[in-house]
């Protein structure tokens, strides 16, 4: 069993494979080469050992989110 976490896109750099995501109130480089692009801020992902695995919908990351007592 994996744990992963959801996490918020703030930015992206054009051309690379990694985007600045904020999980828990800290951002952090995580790469979203397994998703296909583009990503737009505000957008939410579910991270697993600093990759992004899938998107989420605003609903399912608070739920998530609730879950672990994030939000």
């Amino acid at each position: 069993m994996c744990l992963g976490i959801p996490g918020r896109i703030v930015a992206t750099t054009p051309g690379l494979d990694l985007g600045q995501v904020e999980v828990a109130g800290v951002v952090r480089e995580i790469n979203l080469a397994l998703l296909d692009g583009p990503f737009v801020p505000g957008e939410y992902i579910l991270i697993h050992s600093g990759f992004a695995l899938e998107r989420m919908s605003p609903e399912r990351a608070a739920d998530a989110l609730a879950f672990f007592g994030g939000e």
